[in-house]
């Protein structure tokens, strides 16, 4: 076992909620079908506090698993189609003008108004309405004309996004790349489970969503339990020596950055949260690291053309230091 001070909060464990995200992904994975991997991993995200991007092709269902997902965990939802002619204001809310009052009131955006928004096709929109998602994310807060006003709470952003060679993309910036705690993609379906699609529609048209499993105010209960899950030294000190190699790498030119660690730590305790446990072991960091860290990692002049791949290259850096090895707790044997 790991230190021994996580006895204690093993003891204080909500048991409640991994049963309960459990019963999440099943009645999610019934609509979006063999997908249960990225459902958890989704929700993990979420345990963290963090933001995710799905990035794959059209058509493969990434609209359809963020509203299955606002329904079974009882948030508000809120949609923002992004393209090329999108404004701040169309995201954060603008002052708008009353001729009868004879002053500007604040008209608030479709962010402020639910506790998960999906941003549909986020790399159509120009970097100025980028821009306007890098405060929110970060300070869970837009501001507006010297005003400030929070998000919900919780509040989850869950964009998609087209692949870049598709047309009409554009590339979104570092800085807010590194503002997601996880890059994830769908991929197509099993032959098994797009037939089963087919037989679906066929035999009873467009599926309802399934109605909520609980509420947002037991989601950020369980982000607070989440964030008291004990992580020893041992792993802190693991994740720091694999930023740190990352950043001295010669075939990488944007390494992983201290906020890239603490979410991959945060990350690993939601991990170790689903699973029922109130301390983070090696497999939980191993689990989270490419979705957390890849997307985050840019190559070296002339490396991409070698075929370089982010995924890879994050595995080969899990690969130069040894696993934190279990420590026997006080009385325990060595």
């Amino acid at each position: 076992m790991f230190h021994s001070s996580w006895q204690s909060q093993e003891q204080a464990h909500p048991y409640w909620g991994p049963e309960l995200l459990a019963r999440v992904v099943k009645k999610t994975s019934s609509v979006i079908l063999g997908h249960d991997e990225e459902i958890s991993l989704i929700l993990i995200a979420m345990l963290a506090g963090g933001h995710v991007l799905l990035e794959d092709v059209p058509g493969v269902g990434k609209t359809k698993l963020v509203r299955t997902l606002a329904s079974v965990l009882g948030c508000d939802f809120g949609r923002i189609q992004f393209t090329s002619d999108l404004m701040p204001g169309d995201i954060t809310g603008t002052m708008m003008y009353h001729p009868q009052r004879g002053e500007f009131q604040f008209k608030r955006g479709p962010v402020l108004s639910a506790h998960l928004i999906l941003a549909d096709e986020i790399n159509r929109a120009s970097s100025r309405a980028q821009s306007a998602l890098l405060e929110l994310m970060e300070e869970g807060s837009v501001s507006v004309d010297g005003e400030t006003y929070p998000l919900q709470s919780p509040f989850f952003l869950l964009a998609t996004q087209n692949p870049m060679q598709f047309e009409g993309t554009n590339r979104l910036p570092e800085a807010q790349l590194d503002r997601f705690m996880m890059k994830l993609g769908l991929g197509y379906p099993h032959m098994e489970d797009e037939l089963l699609l087919l037989q679906r529609a066929h035999g009873e048209g467009a599926q309802r969503l399934p109605g909520p499993l609980l509420a947002p105010s037991e989601l950020l209960n369980m982000q607070r339990a989440a964030s008291r899950v004990y992580v020893d030294d041992s792993i802190q000190k693991y994740l720091v020596q694999i930023a740190a190699s990352s950043r001295t790498d010669k075939g990488i030119r944007l390494g992983i950055s201290p906020r890239a660690v603490l979410a991959w730590m945060r990350a690993s305790q939601g991990s170790a949260f689903m699973d029922g446990r109130m301390y983070v072991i090696p497999d939980d960091c191993l689990r989270v690291a490419v979705p957390v860290l890849a997307h985050r990692l840019q190559p070296a002049s002339g490396v991409l053309a070698s075929g370089w791949s982010a995924a890879d290259t994050v595995k080969q850096l899990l690969s130069r230091f040894e696993l934190p090895r279990q420590r026997a707790a006080k009385g325990g044997r060595g």
